[in-house]
């Protein structure tokens, strides 16, 4: 992950901010939509919000001048296996979220956002080699115990939560590999996933059980707008952590589970039992120890 960025002018930073907030504000009310669509099989779902999102990506890369990017990356191999790679992790992180709201485990999807933090620095020590500091060990070890407690209760691994914590944390490792920006890079993505994806869709037009148009103009416009909320927040983010610091970029991701965290408790009613208060606490004191040690180490 990349140091604070250095000699930003405090209008840029106040821009950054502002798109950084803007994609975690998205992100955060994110599961009212995933509602919307939850009558919607998931895979279908996902199908859309790549296929959609193909043409907002594009027309953002026309507008930046970036185009030529991507015609270098296409003749490169390297670029398309990773570009392939990075986009079969996104795929399974949505994939899991969409399924997760859909069938009322949005407490879940909140857990694995606290947890990606804690993993991605799990995954420096044991991938990259990067010193782990006690602070952080003792963060990584609280998170477990959570995990581990979460096990107990539900007589099982809390796998929603796993899965899109180690998604994510590799989709954010190798897309750092990507040797390009992470505009283009998203579109990369969603151009790689498009064969498939619009492959899907006819098929179960085809054969009558899809969605679109099918089922009213309300599903066509739920779907059509699956493009504008998977790109929009991504690119938001993605300007927003140019112009902002690590440090604030590590402040700032805990709004979107928080968020989630609510809803899913006062608005969609998701059982909050003794254990899983505990598992949560235990999961916020985690996140202190971590963020306090981020912070001691950049003022030694």
């Amino acid at each position: 992950m990349s140091t604070d960025t250095p000699a930003i002018s405090r209008e840029e930073a106040n821009r950054g901010f502002f798109f950084a907030l803007s994609a975690y504000l998205m992100w955060g009310f994110l599961p009212f939509y995933m509602k919307a669509v939850a009558h919607i099989p998931a895979a279908e779902v996902i199908a859309h919000r790549i296929t959609w999102s193909i043409p907002v990506a594009a027309l953002l890369l026309w507008w930046l001048g970036r185009t030529g990017d991507i015609k270098v990356a296409l003749r490169s191999p390297r670029t398309l296996a990773l570009g392939a790679l990075t986009a079969s992790l996104i795929t399974i992180n949505w994939g899991v979220y969409v399924w997760a709201i859909g069938n009322d485990r949005a407490l879940e999807t909140a857990l694995g956002y606290y947890i990606n933090p804690l993993f991605s620095v799990f995954l420096g020590a044991v991938v990259l080699g990067e010193k782990l500091m006690r602070a952080q060990l003792v963060a990584i070890g609280l998170a477990a115990v959570a995990v581990a407690l979460l096990t107990w209760e539900s007589g099982g691994l809390p796998w929603v939560s796993i899965a899109l914590a180690l998604s994510w944390g590799f989709y954010a490792l190798f897309k750092k590999t990507l040797p390009i920006g992470p505009a283009q890079g998203f579109f990369l993505e969603v151009l790689i996933l498009g064969i498939p994806a619009l492959g899907y869709i006819f098929y179960l037009q085809s054969t009558g059980v899809g969605h679109f148009g099918t089922t009213g103009m309300n599903d066509v416009w739920l779907m059509l707008g699956c493009g504008l909320v998977t790109a929009i927040p991504l690119i938001l983010f993605a300007n927003g952590a140019k112009l902002l610091r690590m440090s604030t970029i590590g402040i700032m991701q805990y709004i979107a589970p928080t968020m989630i965290f609510f809803i899913a408790i006062f608005i969609f009613d998701e059982p909050f039992s003794r254990e899983r208060a505990v598992a949560f606490g235990l999961i916020w004191v985690a996140l202190v120890v971590y963020t306090w040690s981020m912070f001691s180490s950049k003022r030694s």
